[in-house]
Formats: C-alpha cells, structure tokens, sequence
C-alpha cells in the first residue's frame, strides 16, 4: 500500500465538502476577483483549517501529512488552496515556538474561526528569496516594538485577522551570522492598519489577493514576540517547509483535475472519426504528466512525515515542491492543449486553473533557486550566488 491509498475518510469528507461548491462558484468568484468566503468559512466550520492544532487547543491535532490531504482534495475538487492555505502553514510557527500563553489565547481562537491567522510577511522589494537582508526593523522601546518598513506579495491580509511578521531586531553589521538578529511577531492587523500600517493591494494575473505593505513606526505590544528575540529566521524555516510541502500537495491535486479534465475529454472528443485520446499524440503528454504526479506525491509524503516526525526535511520539501509543481504546468498544458480553443473559454474552468497553477513555478520559491539549494546544500557544488 502506498501513501496515496491511506486517508481515504479525509479524502471522502474533503471531496463532500467541496462538493457543495460546483465549478460555478469558483469561476464567479474568479470572474469577481472575489474571495471564498463562504468556501472558507464553510472549511473553516467543518474544522479542516484547524487540522494541525493540538486537540487540547480545540483542533485535530492531525499531521502535516493529513494537512497535505485536505490542501490536495481541494485542488483536486476544482477549488484554489491559495485562498486559505497560509493557516495551515503559519500555524507551526505559533505551534512549535509560541509560549504556552500565546498557544491558549491564539490557537483555540484560530480552531473555532473567530480568529484567522492566513498572512506571513516576510518578503521584500528589495530582497526576495534573499531573506537575511530584510529591511524592516523591530526596535523594542519598553514594552513595545516599533516596526518600520515594506513587505511585498504579502497574501489575504484582508481576510486575516492575524499575520506572522519577521523583522530585524539586531541590524545585519552587528550579527556575528547574518541568520541572526531578526524575530518573528503576531501582529493584530485590525488595530495595526491605519495605525502605522498600511495595505495597498497588487492586481494579478491569478485571483489571488497580495498586497504590499507599509510600516511607518506601527507600535505592537513586546508580548507579541514568538520565541526568542533575533532566532527568527530559524523558526520560520519550520513555517517554509511545511509551505512547501503543502503547496506541493496543491499542486498534486491540480495535476490530477487537468489529467481528469483532459482524459474525460480526449475520450469524448472526435476529430477525422476517432476520439483524440486514441492518438499517441495525446495520450503520452498526459500519461507522462500523470507518471510525474504520482512521483511527485511520493516525494510529498516522504517531506511531510519528516517534517511531522521534527526531523530535517529542507531538501525534500523543496524537491517535491520543484517535482509537483513542474508536474502541475505540463498537466496544465497538456490539458489547454488538448481542449483547443475550448480551453480557453471560462466555462471550462481549464484557464483558471492553468493560470492558477502557473504561479507555482515562481511561489513561494522559484524553481531555480530549489536547484539552486540542491546544487549547494545536497550536492556540495560552490554557491552560485
């Protein structure tokens, strides 16, 4: 038995949900530039949200194995992860580097939906992937820190009550390591905007709401702090991989919809009076996209039961995110491709989800900076940059 055979009550309930809400529902809220909410909330209720939360803080208390379940069946369904997957991701950091007081404030909140902890900030103009030369500074004054700077592609902050901040609380000439020196906060987003912070949204190709923000001496309470102040970037590195490792379980389920889209129609579609799914022509594209789908799975589960056993998991987060995304894109092409000019009309839904899944060649890491990572850190080959 393989890991995909396994979880089969979470798939079926997943699946039953999402079922709730048909393809219609995505494209109008697409067509809106709209946000999920009733999806969402409705996510939110039937507790998958709260998947990673001890049971004693009014969770599952569920692996990031399981969560990687749920993020893929909603992909799969025909639903877009994106608007909702920052809490599953952003709920270690809190987890494993909180204090207990902030576990019993924040994480019973989050389980119920009172609270929504969807957002991260951690990129910057100036800086990208390159996360050690972060600008945005945390000065402690008493018992508050002042925040100033600019985060950029920062996600549903307008549907977030909470965000995960890293700032740099000890400037970059003073670290004796330059991964030291900057922390991690919750910040309240409802009393910070306006006060200090401000929030202008980014049009994109994807409905996907991001935004860049603004801190301009935003005072937070120094309670807020998560852990120990300047081990920031270590902690959130728990938070990147469980990101990637999730986000490569949506790009699973996406490949799977194109793959069942696209086999549903080469069988249905006759062109010179044979189906085109009788032409190699068509079959291999999908078959080799199916073969990498399954791979990439594979890679999926073996990061996610490291990561959920506190071991090292870096490399195979990263490769199954690379795997599963590239995996995703030919399925999308090959789906697009195949449904000819039907494929670009909205009530096929196949444009947005191949937009959709097109952002995962560059979200939340680049594929050449995973190539990157590996060349370096598995290989041993000099740094490229």
């Amino acid at each position: 038995m393989t890991p995909a055979d396994d979880y089969t009550d979470i798939r079926d309930a997943v699946r039953a949900l999402c079922a709730e809400f048909p393809p219609e529902y995505h494209r109008a809220v697409d067509e809106k530039r709209g946000y999920p909410a009733e999806f969402v909330d409705a996510l939110t209720k039937a507790g998958w949200l709260a998947a990673l939360i001890p049971e004693e803080y009014g969770g599952s208390g569920l692996g990031l194995t399981e969560a990687s379940v749920i993020m893929e069946e909603i992909n799969r369904s025909g639903g877009n992860s994106g608007a909702c997957h920052g809490q599953m991701y952003n709920m270690g950091t809190l987890l494993r580097h909180g204090s207990d007081e902030q576990k019993q404030y924040y994480l019973p909140k989050i389980a119920s939906g009172e609270l929504r902890l969807q957002s991260m900030g951690v990129t910057e103009p100036t800086t990208g992937t390159d996360t050690t030369k972060i600008k945005t500074k945390a000065e402690r004054k008493g018992d508050r820190y002042v925040i100033n700077g600019q985060k950029v592609w920062i996600s549903r902050i307008q549907h977030s009550d909470l965000m995960i901040l890293l700032a740099r609380t000890t400037p970059l000439e003073e670290v004796e390591k330059k991964s030291r020196g900057m922390s991690i906060f919750i910040v309240d987003l409802k009393d910070a905007i306006g006060n200090g912070l401000e929030v202008k949204p980014i049009q994109n190709m994807v409905n996907h709401e991001t935004n860049e923000l603004f801190f301009d001496n935003l005072e937070i309470p120094a309670e807020n702090l998560i852990g120990e102040e300047g081990m920031g970037f270590k902690y959130i590195l728990d938070g990147l991989n469980a990101e990637r490792a999730l986000i490569a379980a949506e790009c699973i389920g996406d490949g799977h919809w194109f793959i069942d889209k696209v086999s549903a129609y080469a069988k249905e579609r006759v062109v010179f009076g044979r189906p085109i799914g009788q032409n190699q022509g068509v079959q291999f594209p999908i078959a080799e996209s199916y073969i990498e789908i399954e791979a990439a799975s594979l890679m999926r589960f073996e990061a996610c039961r490291l990561f959920d056993a506190n071991q090292p998991c870096g490399a195979q987060a990263n490769m199954a995110k690379y795997l599963a995304a590239k995996a995703s894109w030919e399925a999308a092409n090959a789906c697009i491709q195949f449904h000819g000019g039907f494929g670009f009309a909205t009530e096929y839904d196949v444009e947005r989800k191949f937009r959709e899944t097109r952002l995962y060649q560059v979200a939340p890491i680049s594929t050449n900076l995973i190539l990157s990572y590996v060349a370096e850190h598995i290989l041993g080959l000099p740094r490229s940059f």
